[in-house]
C-alpha cells in the first residue's frame, strides 16, 4: 500500500522527496487545518505514515483512533534534518524495519524501543530482505520464551539469527526451521523461507489467470511446497505481456522474469519432458521446465516436472542457493510517455515525478532533459537535438523491449502534439513483437494551452479546439480547412507552432481566415516561454494581432465571439469565455 510521506512546510520537502523516491510514493503537503484529516485518513486506510515533522503532531492526530495494536499501520516520525527517526506505532508491522531503512537512506539514527528487538538484537518478525516468515498466530508466545532465556534449536542455515541474542542448542523443545516446505508454525516453532523455488510457467495466449492459479496451487499443495519460498515467476519472453503471468506474480508478491528461446534451449539436456512441438512453436524444447531450471541455476534440481493444466503448464526447480531474481532473466520492459508541462516545475504532476524517478533510462529533446535535472540522478539520459522525434521514440521502444524502465519526455502534455501519438504510430506500423510486449503507459501533463489559459484567466471556459500551423506533417490546405471550420463554428482556438524562422506565411494566412469570422475586438492571448525564464503573457485584440507579436516560442489563443476581457489594475487584462449557462 502506498506510503503517506507527509510534510507541513516546504522546508521539509527536500528530505521528503528523497524518502518518497525510495518508497515509490508521493510527498503530501498538508494544508493548514487539514493535517489531522490527512493523517487520520491514511491511518484508517492502513497506509504506512512517514511524517517529516514533530512526533507530537502524529501522536495528537492519531490518539483518538488507537485501539488494536495488531491492526495499526506503521507510523514513523523523522526530524527535518533526518537525524532522528522514531517508529511511533506498528513496530512489528513494519515500522521498525522502515525506520532502519530510513536511517540507512539519510544517515540518521533509528530510535527502536521495541523490547524484543533490543533484548534479542534482532526482530524475528522482520527478517532480512529475501527472507519470509510463515504467519504464526502464536508468535508472541515464542518470542516471550526467548526473552525469558529459554533455548531453542536451529534447523537450517541462517547467519542473521545466530548473530542475535538467541541461545541455540542441539536439542530443545522449541525450534526455528529454515525450509522451502510448507511446514506448520506454532508456539514452539518458527518457520522461515528463502527464495529458492523457481516457478516456470508456459501458457497459451490470453489464458485465464484462474487456470494458472489453480494449477500452481494444486502443485504446491500436492508436493508440500511453500509459496513463500518462491523467488519469482519465470517464462519465455514472448509471454512477457500475458496478464495471467503477471497476475500470478502479483498474487505471490514476487517478480515476473523472462528468458529468450535461446537461453531456454540451452537447458534442453536438463529437461525431463522435452517437446518437439514446443520447439516448433517457440524455438526451445521446454518453456516451463526450461524457465524454472534457467532461473534456479546450473546446480538446480527439478522438483516438479512439467504439469499440464487448462491452457497452461507449470514446473518447479529448487536452487542450491537463494535465487537473485535481478540476475535471472529480464522483466517486462516499461515505457512511460509523459509530458513535463510547459516548463515550470510546479506544473509537473505527481505521476510524472514518480515515473521520472522510477525510470532507468530517460529519452527526450536535450532542453527537456535539462528542465528535469532536479529529478534525475543515476538514470541514463539520452538527449536528442531538436527534431529526430521518430528516432527518440524508436530508441525508447528498443530500450523498453530490452527490459528497461524508460521515460520518453515531451513538453506540455505528451498526447497533445507530443510523443504519444508518434509512439502509437510506430507500434501500428511495426510488427516487431518485442515492441508490442512493452508495458506502455501514457501519462498526462499540463498542456501549453492549459498553462496559457490559466495565466490569462479562463479563455477555454467553453468549447475550444487546438490547431497547429506547422505544415511539416499536415498540408496547408488541410490546416486552412480546419481553421475555417473552427472559425465558422465559433470555437475558441489555440494556435500551436504559429511561426518559425522559415515559416511565416501560414500565420498571415491564418489571420486572414480568422478575421473573416471574428470581430476586431475579439480578445487574444499570446503566451511566450511559459513556465520558464522570460515568460511573457500578452492580451490584445484581433485588430492589434500581428505577426511581429509572435515567434516560435509562442502559443496564441483566439477568443470566440463570446470571449470577454476584464481590465485589472496591474498586468494584462483577464480573458475569459462564459460557460454559456446564462443564455440557456
Amino acid at each position: 500500500m502506498r506510503v503517506l510521506v507527509l510534510i507541513l512546510g516546504e522546508r521539509a520537502r527536500p528530505l521528503a522527496e528523497r524518502i518518497a523516491a525510495a518508497t515509490d510514493s508521493n510527498v503530501t503537503l498538508a494544508a493548514p487545518g487539514e493535517v489531522r484529516r490527512e493523517i487520520q485518513a491514511a491511518f484508517r486506510q492502513g497506509r504506512p505514515i512517514i511524517g517529516v515533522c514533530a512526533s507530537a503532531i502524529l501522536i495528537r492526530s492519531l490518539s483518538p483512533l488507537l485501539a488494536d495494536k495488531h491492526e495499526e499501520p506503521p507510523v514513523i516520525a523523522i526530524s527535518e534534518n533526518g537525524r532522528s527517526i522514531v517508529p511511533l506505532l506498528g513496530g512489528h508491522r513494519g515500522a521498525n524495519r522502515i525506520a532502519r531503512d530510513l536511517a540507512e537512506l539519510v544517515g540518521g539514527h533509528a530510535a527502536i524501543t521495541t523490547a524484543s528487538d533490543l533484548s534479542l538484537g534482532l526482530a524475528l518478525d522482520e527478517p532480512p530482505r529475501g527472507w519470509r516468515m510463515a504467519t504464526n498466530p502464536d508468535f508472541r508466545r515464542f518470542v516471550s520464551a526467548r526473552l525469558n532465556g529459554e533455548p531453542c534449536r536451529l534447523i537450517g542455515d541462517a547467519p542473521w539469527l545466530r548473530a542475535g541474542g538467541i541461545e541455540f542448542v542441539e536439542e530443545a523443545h522449541d525450534e526455528i526451521i529454515i525450509t522451502y516446505e510448507a511446514l506448520q508454525p506454532s508456539a514452539h516453532r518458527l518457520v522461515y523461507h528463502q527464495p529458492r523455488l523457481a516457478l516456470g510457467i508456459g501458457c497459451e495466449r490470453n489464458a485465464p489467470a484462474e487456470n494458472i492459479r489453480t494449477l500452481v496451487h494444486s502443485i504446491l499443495d500436492g508436493h508440500g511446497l511453500s509459496s513463500l519460498a518462491i523467488a519469482g515467476v519465470f517464462s519465455i519472453d514472448i509471454k512477457a505481456a500475458e496478464p495471467a503471468i503477471h497476475d500470478l506474480a502479483a498474487e505471490l508478491r514476487v517478480p515476473a522474469r523472462f528468458f529468450t528461446n535461446v537461453e531456454l534451449e540451452a537447458e534442453k539436456e536438463r529437461l525431463q519432458t522435452p517437446s518437439d512441438l514446443v520447439f516448433t512453436e517457440t524455438g526451445c524444447h521446454g518453456v516451463a521446465e526450461g524457465a524454472a531450471l534457467r532461473a534456479a541455476g546450473p546446480e538446480a534440481q527439478l522438483l516438479v516436472a512439467k504439469r499440464i493444466g487448462q491452457r497452461c503448464t507449470c514446473a518447479i526447480a529448487l536452487a542450491a542457493e537463494p535465487i537473485d531474481t535481478m540476475a535471472a532473466g529480464r522483466p517486462r520492459g516499461q515505457l512511460a510517455v509523459l509530458g513535463i508541462g510547459p516548463g515550470s516545475a510546479g506544473w509537473r504532476t505527481a505521476e510524472i515525478i514518480r515515473e521520472i524517478r522510477h525510470a532507468e533510462d530517460i529519452v527526450g529533446y536535450g532542453l527537456y532533459l535539462d528542465l528535469i535535472r532536479d529529478l534525475t540522478d543515476a538514470q541514463n539520459l539520452h538527449p536528442f537535438p531538436l527534431g529526430d522525434e521518430a528516432e527518440r521514440c524508436r530508441l525508447a521502444l528498443d530500450l523498453a523491449a530490452d527490459g528497461r524502465r524508460v521515460a520518453l519526455v515531451s513538453s506540455g502534455d505528451a498526447g497533445v502534439y507530443g510523443m504519444a501519438s508518434l509512439v502509437m504510430e510506430l507500434l501500428a506500423d511495426n510488427a516487431d513483437g518485442a515492441w508490442q510486449r512493452v508495458d506502455l503507459r501514457v501519462c498526462p501533463g499540463v498542456s501549453a494551452m492549459q498553462a496559457a489559459a490559466a495565466r490569462a484567466g479562463a479563455p477555454l471556459g467553453h468549447d475550444f479546439c487546438a490547431i497547429s500551423l506547422s505544415d511539416l506533417m499536415t498540408p496547408w490546405p488541410a490546416i486552412e480547412a480546419r481553421l475555417r471550420a473552427a472559425a465558422r463554428a465559433d470555437f475558441v482556438i489555440a494556435l500551436y507552432n504559429p511561426v518559425s524562422t522559415r515559416r511565416r506565411d501560414g500565420f498571415l494566412r491564418a489571420l486572414e481566415v480568422l478575421r473573416e469570422a471574428r470581430p476586431p475586438g475579439t480578445p487574444v492571448v499570446i503566451a511566450r516561454n511559459l513556465g520558464r525564464e522570460g515568460e511573457r503573457i500578452s492580451t490584445l485584440t484581433m485588430a492589434r494581432l500581428d505577426i511581429d507579436n509572435v515567434d516560435m516560442l509562442s502559443l496564441v489563443i483566439i477568443g470566440s465571439r463570446e470571449t470577454r476581457s476584464i481590465p485589472r489594475l496591474h498586468g494584462p487584462d483577464w480573458i475569459f469565455t462564459p460557460r454559456g449557462y446564462a443564455s440557456s
